[in-house]
C-alpha cells in the first residue's frame, strides 16, 4: 500500500513540475469582532492567488481544484 501511495505522489508531483502554474480570482475579506459579540466583516479587493494543477499541493501551493472550491479567504482580526 505504501508503495502505491508513495508512487500516485510521486506521479503527481513530476505532472506539477511539467504543467505551469494557474491562477484563481479569490475574494478576501476581515472578520473583525465588536465589543457586543457580534462580527462585522470588512471585504476587500479581489485577488488573484496561484496554484498548482495536480491532486496533491506542490511547490508550496495548494491545487488549483481546492482553491476553486474555497475563493473566499477569512481573515480573523
Amino acid at each position: 500500500m505504501a508503495v502505491v501511495l508513495a508512487a500516485g505522489y510521486g506521479t503527481d508531483y513530476a505532472m506539477a513540475r511539467r504543467r505551469p502554474l494557474g491562477s484563481v480570482l479569490v475574494q478576501p475579506y476581515f472578520a473583525v469582532p465588536q465589543k457586543n459579540g457580534k462580527t462585522e466583516f470588512m471585504m476587500q479587493d479581489a485577488e488573484t492567488d496561484s496554484c498548482v494543477q495536480s491532486l496533491l499541493p506542490h511547490l508550496g501551493q495548494p491545487p488549483c481544484w481546492y482553491l476553486r472550491k474555497h475563493a473566499q479567504k477569512r481573515i480573523d482580526m
